[in-house]
């Protein structure tokens, strides 16, 4: 298991896609839920993604933009459109909310606008974050990013376009899975991208040493490490490591170990409502619940009961 993979993997489409939209202009669709995450991209035509409190990002076709909520977005034909916002949430707008020819999860022919050599097929996908782990992977990106075609999300965009054009049983959950793969290559490339600030641990993954340290501590989290242990299993010296890590992850293995630690506690305390601390001390590698407490309310500012108690209050 690398970092990504387990950040991301708290961040799955699951119905989520609020479909294949086909605009003529002019169209504003307000995206009002303020998702944590959305993922935007055109197969045909172009727009504009105007964000809330954030300049406006051209949308072309095989382009792709994610916008980190909690803040709205608004998807227009062009800046200072003449078309009135249809407000779009969970599901959407249909075509008696305001014409947009929207359907949640289905292909939509457009009607007359498909016909039209100016449309454009929009296809949206929101993700909902669950868990202090996924909130990591959101910390490291900006609202708005953006990615241009010709990646390898192109193929995977080929793979949407077809979907979408057909209605068969299993569509939603086949979309859903497209979504994911495409969420996963559009991040691989922003943070891949030349002249690009990627958080710490993405860099550090390619690391021969710092890379497999990285995966043993999150493959193995509740493992008795220590440096020398470490150190041991990526075949280098305890100096060495400790140097390398520090310089590449900015800060020592072991405290990396205890703030991931922490994140993986935190969740477990509100996804396992029958485990006692202790319970969930000794998951994430504390024999001593005490040390658990001391350990979770010096990273994040709370003992665990009361994180468990605000964290699950109605």
């Amino acid at each position: 298991m690398d970092a990504f993979s387990d950040l991301i993997r708290g961040v799955r489409a699951h119905g989520s896609l609020f479909g294949s939209s086909t605009l003529s202009p002019p169209w504003a669709l307000h995206f009002v839920d303020g998702a944590p995450l959305t993922l935007c991209t055109v197969l045909t035509g172009s727009g504009w993604i105007v964000p809330e409190h954030h300049p406006p990002e051209r949308l072309r076709a095989h382009e792709t933009i994610v916008v980190r909520g909690p803040g709205t977005f608004t998807f227009v034909d062009e800046i200072g459109t003449r078309a009135e916002p249809v407000a779009c949430g969970e599901h959407c707008a249909a075509p008696e909310q305001g014409g947009t020819r929207h359907r949640r999860g289905w292909h939509d022919d457009g009607g007359e606008a498909g016909g039209e050599g100016g449309a454009t097929t929009l296809i949206v996908g929101a993700y909902p974050v669950r868990g202090e782990i996924s909130r990591r992977l959101l910390d490291a990106l900006p609202v708005v990013l953006r990615v241009d075609a010709g990646g390898t999300a192109d193929p995977v965009l080929d793979h949407l376009a077809a979907e979408v054009a057909v209605d068969t049983p299993g569509q939603q959950v086949v979309l859903d899975r497209l979504l994911d793969w495409l969420l996963v290559c559009t991040l691989r490339e922003w943070f891949d991208r030349p002249g690009g600030e990627p958080p710490a641990w993405w860099a550090a993954q390619r690391d021969p040493v710092v890379g497999r340290a990285l995966r043993l501590l999150h493959a193995e989290p509740a493992a008795p490490w220590t440096v020398a242990a470490l150190a041991g299993r990526t075949g280098v010296s305890r100096s060495t490591l400790a140097k390398r890590f520090a310089d590449l992850v900015g800060e020592p293995p072991l405290t990396y170990l205890t703030r991931w630690r922490m994140t993986l506690a935190a969740d477990l305390l509100v996804e396992r409502e029958t485990a006692t601390v202790a319970d969930v001390a000794r998951t994430v590698g504390y024999s001593d619940p005490f040390g658990f407490s001391a350990a979770f309310k010096r990273v994040r500012g709370v003992n665990p009961s009361d994180f468990r108690r605000t964290a699950t209050a109605p």
